[in-house]
């Protein structure tokens, strides 16, 4: 995915390579390819490798199919900000009216004044319209600003990299891998949780969730979601004093288990206001999370999710973990998956692993063999036969009979079946992105510093400097090129991300929002209606007959008392 740079040698000059996009052949292959636009709907890819060749081709900042002319764009260059240069936009063409057909500024025309700016130095400017490019709410008559494209972001991230404000051209990276959101986005798609078992996305924790029960189509099994804040994490460093003989299960695969090396405590608080307090395990002593970030921590089936088979109660429960223990925990501020790990008992290890218990019981085996072959001499090969049986069908009853009873059926999988491909899509774009987007932030250091090393090469002004100023200037062409195609192909996997970020809440949110307006929601509103009515009126006679006994007990009434006592 990275493009190939171009090396220091300045006789030599290597365009950069054409990107393909790989994420949309293997995504295809999952039977969604309506969400994968084709490589037609990308021609700046392949613009990019031809205009390397050229002196400037790669500038996305070049005006020319712009209908806005140069005394326009001089002027609105020097407003304040975003609202005065759009004041002064409608001003001069009559606020729509005198454009003919034209009713708002294209992305042309926005790029001409974002580029106008930048020339005279008027970055804030520059950044204000952009705010109101991606917010969309600006409007003066009929003109509105247009949404930001591609050019629009790659325009703000080389400019502001040649200002040496690497910050700002950093954040503006960073919203070209959110398209679609506006700046005052407060209700985010959330963070797909994978399944603990085979790894794969299965649902996804939005800011307002708390608890939640979810199953895999994959592996079948059941899982409780708990997500919320930390309000506080204690760890302490343990210490595994390893015995020969479990190293040895180890070498030979026996013991698969992950030796812990920290055992943590940490109460996590859901937004509903739920506490709940989890004590787990990890490999490593680097802390999961931190007080204050927000993690989903995946939990075994509880106890009272179950499916009733006849008279028992199966829980779709991975096998080996008991209900409600810990199994992983996700990030949502970094977004790194965390294994966890059983707290390790304090007592000595398990009971089958004892070397105590082993040579006692092959010891048993031995004396019985030879005890019993004084009464019959089959009865060694008997009793060896069916400890040997024994164990295999215990073996094949805990490894593959319960496993596979406890799992979901197939029809009952089969519905969020869909939804967690689409998942798994969106999971794998995800990280696509973050990966493009730090070579991206990478690529703007590289800019910032050849655009300074150039400013140093003028500032002394040495003729004999003149050689490798072109050198620096053909570098930062090609940096140019690079960018403007990465940060196109991060606004494409975006755009994929929205699109699926789209199927996935109407196939979730707006049900269940369709499902709250339903007839049942709005009799239940009615009764509630019903009962208030009721209640008021309860209210209304019991203010009347305050009223009344007050006017009995007035100052009237009281002095004729007093007449008929004397």
């Amino acid at each position: 995915m990275a493009l190939a740079f171009l090396p220091p040698a300045p006789a030599v000059h290597h365009p950069p390579r054409p990107l393909n996009s790989p994420p949309l052949a293997c995504a295809t292959n999952t039977g969604f390819s309506f969400l994968f636009p084709p490589a037609s709907r990308w021609p700046s890819l392949q613009r990019a490798s031809s205009a390397a060749a050229g002196d400037g081709a790669a500038s996305s900042e070049a005006p020319g199919d712009s209908s806005l002319d140069a005394d326009l764009l001089r002027r609105v260059s020097g407003a304040e900000d975003a609202d005065r240069a759009l004041d002064i936009v409608a001003e001069s063409l009559g606020g729509g009216a005198g454009s003919g057909s034209k009713a708002s500024l294209d992305a042309s025309d926005c790029n001409a004044i974002v580029a106008a700016a930048l020339d005279r130095g008027n970055v804030d400017l520059a950044l204000s319209v952009f705010d109101a490019m991606r917010s969309g709410l600006a409007r003066v008559g009929r003109w509105s600003w247009a949404r930001p494209d591609a050019r629009t972001y790659a325009l703000l991230v080389q400019r502001l990299a040649a200002a040496l404000r690497v910050s700002d051209a950093i954040r503006i990276v960073d919203y070209v891998s959110r398209a679609g959101v506006s700046s005052a986005e407060e209700v985010p798609f959330g963070i797909t949780v994978r399944c603990p078992t085979c790894m794969v996305a299965i649902a996804v924790a939005q800011p307002q969730h708390g608890t939640q029960v979810v199953s895999c189509s994959k592996c079948r099994y059941q899982y409780e979601l708990f997500s919320g804040d930390v309000t506080s994490i204690e760890s302490e460093e343990v210490s595994m004093d390893i015995s020969a003989f479990e190293k040895a299960l180890q070498f030979i695969n026996v013991m698969k288990d992950d030796l812990p090396a920290a055992v943590h405590s940490i109460v996590i608080r859901t937004p509903s206001g739920t506490a709940r307090t989890h004590r787990f395990a990890t490999k490593t002593v680097e802390l999961p999370a931190q007080g204050g970030e927000r993690v989903t921590i995946s939990l075994a089936a509880p106890a009272n999710a179950y499916r009733q088979m006849g008279p028992l109660k199966i829980a779709a429960r991975s096998k080996g973990f008991s209900p409600g223990e810990p199994m992983c925990l996700t990030n949502h501020v970094s977004g790194e998956i965390s294994k966890l790990l059983r707290v390790p008992s304090k007592n000595a290890g398990p009971l089958f692993l004892s070397p105590y218990l082993v040579v006692g019981a092959v010891a048993l085996l031995a004396s019985g063999d030879a005890v019993s072959a004084f009464i019959d001499p089959s009865l060694p090969r008997l009793i060896t036969a069916t400890v040997i049986a024994s164990a295999a069908v215990g073996t094949t009853l805990d490894q593959v009979i319960l496993p596979e009873t406890r799992k979901l059926p197939q029809k009952a999988v089969d519905i969020v079946a869909v939804q967690q491909k689409l998942l798994s899509q969106y999971d794998m774009l995800q990280s696509r992105l973050k990966d493009l987007k730090r070579l991206v932030e990478k690529e703007v250091w590289m800019l910032a510093r050849m655009c300074q090393l150039e400013n140093k090469i003028l500032a002394v002004g040495e003729p004999s400097y003149r050689a490798r100023r072109g050198r620096v200037k053909r570098v930062r062409k090609s940096l140019e090129t690079t960018l403007l195609a990465k940060i196109e192909l991060m606004e494409s996997y975006a755009k994929l991300c929205s699109m699926i970020e789209i199927e996935v809440e109407m196939d979730s949110d707006v049900i269940v929002a369709e499902a709250a307006t339903g007839a049942e929601r709005i009799s239940e509103q009615i009764e509630q209606l019903m009962e208030i009515d009721s209640l008021e009126e309860q209210w209304r006679i019991q203010a009347e007959a305050n009223d009344e006994a007050e006017r009995l007990l007035g100052p009237d009434s009281s002095e004729a008392l007093s007449a008929e006592r004397v």
